[in-house]
């Protein structure tokens, strides 16, 4: 097997100004030595193989995008599920009675987190709980609702007194709730266990 090797001296960068290109396929060959190894297959062509390292992450590349028949990865590893799920915002009471009436329909809970723009608690918070609705996405779905852009009639039927308070809602009635006023690792644990708890009920 053999194995082609240019000299340094050979420059196939373009020409200068003024020069007129050469043929480098003539030049290469006058410029380069043969050598015989044992490792190095012929390179020859567009695609040149530098060596036995580099053909093993081309075919790691190669498997990590190939695709079966049925249109799914080949490599398990490989996940699409989102890292983070945004919380939808509920602005009126009308809105909130909706998305009770469609959760009961469909027979699911809801997780509803009650917050404030002025709450440094709840902006530490909102992030962290994103992270936990997507390990629920998507059949478990996550609102939250500013207390100063909805009625306080809508805030006092829910029971909400502190900021943040995460809701567990079925069957259009408040199921359980986590007052975050600790730190948020806490919190978000407090909300999974309720989330597992009522999963498991």
């Amino acid at each position: 097997m053999y194995v082609m090797t240019l000299s340094p001296s050979l420059d196939l960068r373009s020409p200068r100004p003024g020069v007129l290109p050469t043929d480098p396929s003539r030049d290469s060959l006058q410029s380069s030595s043969i050598v015989r190894s044992r490792t190095l297959p012929v390179a020859f062509g567009p695609a040149v193989r530098c060596s036995s390292l580099g053909c093993a992450v081309r075919r790691r590349i190669s498997a990590l995008g190939a695709v079966s028949q049925d249109g799914h990865t080949l490599n398990e590893e490989l996940d699409d599920s989102p890292v983070s799920v945004e919380l939808e915002p509920i602005s009126s009471e009308g809105q909130f009675d909706r998305v009770l009436a469609e959760a009961q329909q469909l027979e699911e809970s809801i997780i509803v987190v009650w917050m404030a723009s002025w709450c440094r608690k709840c902006i530490y918070l909102k992030p962290k709980l994103e992270k936990l609705a997507a390990d629920y996405y998507p059949r478990l779905r996550f609102y939250c609702v500013d207390v100063n852009k909805v009625p306080h009639k809508l805030v006092a039927r829910a029971g909400v007194t502190k900021m943040p308070t995460i809701q567990l809602w079925k069957d259009s009635k408040k199921q359980a709730e986590v007052i975050g006023g600790h730190k948020a690792y806490l919190v978000v644990n407090e909300v999974r266990e309720m989330i597992e708890n009522e999963c498991t009920a």
